[in-house]
C-alpha cells in the first residue's frame, strides 16, 4: 500500500511539473501565480504546497528530472556492448529525451531566459554527463572523422531545435527533421 501512495504522489508531481512548464511558457514565469497551478490541476493549494514550497522549487525539480533522465541513458548505454547499433539507439533515444521534455524545457528557456538568470537552477554536470555520454558511445581509436560524426550527431539533435525556433512546422515535423539528419550523421546502419 505505502507503493502505492508513493506512486500518486510522484504522479501528482510529475502533473504538477506538466501544468506549471505550460503556464510559465505560456503566461511567463512572473506572471503564474502557484494558485493558477493549482486552479488548473483542480487541487488545493495546500496540495501544490506539499510538493513544491514555490515557484522556484519547480522549476529546479524540472533541471533536475532532465538531469536524472540523461543520467538513466548514460547508465544504459555504459551496459551495452560498444558498437554502431549502440550509436543509433544512443542517438534515438536522445532525440526522444531531447523532444519529450526536452522541447518544451528550451520552449520555456528561451521564453524566460531572465528568470532562469536569475534562479540559476542546478545543472552543474550537464556538460560533463554529455560529455561522459559521448565516450560512451565513441570508438577512441576510430579516425578522427568518425569520432567527430558521433559527436556531431549527438549534438545536431540540439541544433536542430535551436535552428527549428521560429519555423512554421509541427514538433513531429521539427522531431522527425532531427533524427533524420542525426541518423545521416552516423552513415548507413549496419548491415544496409
Amino acid at each position: 500500500m505505502a507503493g502505492a501512495g508513493r506512486r500518486s504522489g510522484q504522479d501528482t508531481k510529475a502533473r504538477i511539473q506538466e501544468v506549471a512548464l505550460a503556464l510559465f511558457t505560456e503566461r511567463g514565469y512572473e506572471a503564474t501565480s502557484m494558485r493558477e497551478i493549482a486552479e488548473r490541476l483542480h487541487i488545493t493549494k495546500a496540495a501544490l504546497y506539499y510538493h513544491f514550497k514555490n515557484k522556484e522549487d519547480i522549476v529546479v525539480s524540472l533541471f533536475g528530472r532532465q538531469m536524472a533522465a540523461v543520467d538513466d541513458l548514460i547508465d544504459w548505454a555504459a551496459g551495452q556492448p560498444p558498437g554502431p547499433e549502440l550509436r543509433r539507439e544512443v542517438v534515438e533515444r536522445w532525440i526522444a529525451l531531447s523532444t519529450e521534455l526536452g522541447m518544451r524545457m528550451f520552449r520555456f528557456a528561451m521564453a524566460n531566459q531572465h528568470v532562469l538568470r536569475e534562479l540559476k537552477p542546478r545543472r552543474e554536470g550537464a556538460f560533463e554527463r554529455f560529455q561522459v555520454l559521448l565516450d560512451a558511445i565513441t570508438d577512441p581509436d576510430a579516425p578522427v572523422a568518425e569520432q567527430l560524426r558521433t559527436r556531431m550527431a549527438l549534438l545536431s539533435v540540439q541544433l536542430c531545435l535551436m535552428a527549428g525556433r521560429g519555423l512554421d512546422v509541427t514538433d513531429e515535423e521539427l522531431t522527425g527533421a532531427a533524427r533524420e539528419l542525426s541518423l545521416e550523421l552516423l552513415g548507413p546502419p549496419p548491415g544496409a
